[in-house]
């Protein structure tokens, strides 16, 4: 087998994830209590036995850097290149390999495998790497099938009898096809170069692989496709990252954590979940440090989560070192680290009459939840943001919380120095 080099785009905003992302990079996003996200496609490079990694950090690179140079030191990865813009920040994923060719020409590979840092799935690249050299293919995409009304979110391909591609349309508001991209792609380098080069002078261009050069490869160059049929979720909602922590406990389970997991960071040294006599945990995964006097029933609970007594946990996503005030109900949220919850709150509603299976409520991270609050289904609270500050209790279905004025001042100071004071989160 050829050297291959391995590329991971950890760099992405996660304009789509909303007040998720306002504080982190996507790929930093928790996972499943004690993982991060991109601790799946570093520990499937670690298990294919690729050796060369670059990763390309943009926005937030900071904490990304200093989350990837902790993974790297655990795992002895001596290998691995942390990879930022020279300046500025990178114009898109194709611009993004673009201005790191002189690192690619130093480990001179014969094939680039490039990856997305924010999808979950367990995979052996070298299947698929093997696959591109059977082939003789100048560009290999990953492939797999997806629910035709969720298709418009990724890109899709259309494939002749031979397993050629023969049309390639990202996310268009009419798929003619439920066969979607997974973001990985298999280059020879030296059409990766050559196309990458074009690419960079053409001023119209969104120098992005799914909206510009596999496109313009197609009917071009050889562009074959590699259809992977095991789980695979891209996270790029708050609806797709609630989906893929819920399935991990769902009766009849999609994905599963048992077997080979992801290698993470070593982890803070913290007690197992301490579960009172009196509380109940039902189909739910509780992590290490957890206090659980209340009752949770089909959650996933990040390290240092505090449920107090009559505290109900419903259906939900709760971060690190979140605090649940006694009497107080989470139902179908998706709630940040460090939130405060106070006594007899209602959050969420999600099972309210005519609710919708995507009716998420969004915690912020740092958000602070007064007593008494009631805050309906399918809403959006910001971090950092103390909720007596927006008047209306209960908030409303469907509100997205903005700060007046003389409020937004004072959560962005407190942000600001909270996010020069903190690390990436390590569970």
């Amino acid at each position: 087998m050829r050297k291959t080099a391995a590329l991971i785009m950890a760099g992405g905003r996660g304009a789509r994830m909303d007040v998720l992302c306002h504080v982190r990079p996507k790929p930093a996003l928790p996972f499943a209590g004690k993982f991060n996200v991109i601790d799946f496609t570093l520990s499937n490079c670690i298990y294919s036995d690729l050796n060369d990694i670059g990763i390309l950090t943009d926005y937030q690179r900071s904490r990304m850097g200093r989350y990837l140079g902790e993974w790297g030191l655990s795992n002895g990865m001596r290998t691995f290149q942390i990879l930022e813009p020279e300046t500025g920040s990178y114009k898109g994923t194709a611009d993004a390999v673009f201005q790191n060719l002189p690192y690619l020409n130093r480990l001179d590979p014969q094939s680039v495998l490039i990856l997305a840092g924010d999808h979950v799935y367990r995979m052996g690249y070298r299947d698929m790497i093997a696959f591109h050299e059977e082939t003789k293919a100048d560009v290999t995409v990953g492939v797999t099938k997806v629910p035709i009304e969720e298709a418009h979110r990724f890109g899709t391909v259309r494939l002749s009898d031979g397993g050629d591609i023969l049309e390639f349309v990202e996310k268009t508001r009419n798929p003619r096809s439920n066969l979607a991209s997974m973001g990985i792609y298999i280059f020879n380098r030296d059409i990766l170069a050559q196309r990458l080069a074009e690419d960079a002078v053409r001023p119209n261009s969104l120098h992005d692989f799914g909206y510009a050069i596999i496109p313009g490869m197609v009917g071009r160059d050889k562009v074959n496709a590699y259809e992977f049929t095991d789980y695979w979720r891209d996270i790029g909602t708050p609806q797709a990252y609630y989906a893929a922590n819920m399935d991990l406990i769902r009766p009849q389970r999609r994905f599963s954590l048992d077997g080979t997991q992801p290698v993470v960071t070593q982890r803070l040294n913290l007690p197992p979940p301490y579960v009172s006599d009196r509380a109940v945990v039902v189909n739910s995964l509780v992590s290490p440090g957890c206090v659980i006097r209340g009752y949770v029933k089909n959650s996933i609970l990040s390290p240092g989560v505090l449920v107090d007594e009559r505290a109900e946990v419903w259906d939900s996503v709760v971060m690190a070192n979140v605090r649940i005030g006694h009497h107080s109900v989470l139902d179908t949220c998706i709630v940040d680290e460090e939130v405060n919850m106070g006594e007899s709150c209602y959050i969420g509603f999600g099972k309210a009459l005519l609710a919708r299976d995507d009716d998420i409520t969004v915690l912020g991270r740092g958000a602070n939840v007064p007593s008494h609050t009631v805050i309906r289904r399918n809403c959006i609270v910001p971090p950092y943001v103390n909720v007596s500050g927006f008047g209306d209790n209960p908030v409303a279905s469907g509100s997205i919380l903005l700060p007046h004025n003389a409020v937004r001042e004072q959560n962005s100071k407190e942000r600001r120095e909270r996010d020069e004071r903190e690390s990436v989160y390590v569970a």
